[in-house]
């Protein structure tokens, strides 16, 4: 599969991902099944891009961002950041590549250190890979925390001490101190209050224009996944079934689970009324998918083809991909 342009150069590409993740059961402790988190998802991301990806909790967004990453090890596939394969790399230079991905959590307070001063939590990653001196790694540390907002005084407090919106700019400055190419964002703003919500969309925004850096963002509110996105990918039980650009999706969704997810988001006109799309049933469970499209369980225009074989995720549209058999 291929979405790129010649107007930028690709960073990432994911290439047929695959993340089971085994059930154990009895006194040996043998796998009796697989929860399928992640199922044959392919895309790719251009150098100074956003890829917002939107799905249901349990739709298997957070495994690719820690897969892609390695901080979980995928059952199968490839993910090639900046030309190289991470998934055949030895330790040594998974170690170096690290440099150029980093990771913003979801939960700030749960990714720091309670016992470690702030400002020791972001030089942490420049002493791993000892970039530069000791007093230069500490004027970087300086220099990113205000980046995001902060002051040296900060540097000296513990994550106790902070806010929720605080915390999580350390978060983002942890991330940014190594100075990478690509960060996933799983969920930066989900746990914050609106108005901080967009302080920290924006400095992800400025962020990006100053450094150039290429995103992935992981998000269930799709309001501010129009806000940020480039593109837009949605996810269904570990598949892919749309991806497309951020004018697009919004304007003309094809796949009917995004139809339904779009029907949700609030309109701040109370004059303007939006048909919702309410969809019956509960999400199949990922350790025994339903055959054929995954979504036809609770598709509302499902037909008999849509229970028997499983569409494939193809372009219908110049750069609008959709998993339907009636997408056409």
């Amino acid at each position: 599969m291929t979405t790129t342009t010649n107007e930028k150069k690709t960073l990432v590409e994911v290439k047929h991902l695959v993340k089971y993740f085994p059930v154990r059961a009895g006194l040996l402790q043998r796998t009796v099944a697989h929860v399928q988190a992640v199922d044959d998802v392919s895309f790719n991301i251009k150098e100074g891009e956003t890829v917002g990806m939107v799905g249901e909790s349990g739709c298997g967004k957070t495994t690719i961002g820690r897969t892609m990453l390695r901080l979980v090890e995928p059952t199968s596939g490839e993910v090639i950041v900046d030309g190289k394969d991470v998934f055949k790399m030895r330790a040594p230079q998974l170690k170096e590549m690290r440099r150029n991905m980093q990771i913003i959590f979801q939960d700030p307070y749960a990714s720091l250190d309670p016992r470690m001063p702030i400002g020791e939590s972001v030089m942490e990653g420049l002493n791993i890979h000892k970039m530069g001196t000791k007093q230069e790694r500490y004027e970087l540390m300086l220099k990113t925390l205000k980046k995001v907002g902060l002051e040296e005084y900060h540097s000296r407090r513990y994550p106790h001490e902070f806010s929720g919106g605080q915390r999580q700019r350390i978060g983002i400055a942890r991330a940014l101190a190594l100075q990478p190419k690509f960060i996933v964002c799983d969920e930066p703003v989900s746990a914050l209050d609106v108005s901080i919500q967009s302080q920290v969309l924006n400095i992800l925004k400025d962020l990006q224009k100053e450094f150039g850096l290429t995103y992935l963002f992981i998000a269930h509110n799709l309001s501010v996944v129009e806000h940020i996105s480039d593109r837009v990918a949605v996810m269904y039980l570990g598949k892919m079934v749309e991806l497309a650009t951020r004018e697009d999706l919004y304007r003309e969704p094809l796949h009917p689970y995004t139809r339904a997810l779009m029907s949700a988001i609030p309109i701040p006109d109370p004059s303007i009324k939006r048909e919702r799309i309410i969809l019956k049933g509960d999400v199949p469970s990922p350790l025994n998918p339903p055959k054929g499209c995954r979504f036809h369980t609770r598709c509302p225009i499902a037909v008999s083809q849509c229970s028997q074989e499983e569409p494939q995720f193809k372009e219908v549209k110049p750069n609008h991909w959709v998993a339907c058999w009636l997408a056409e």
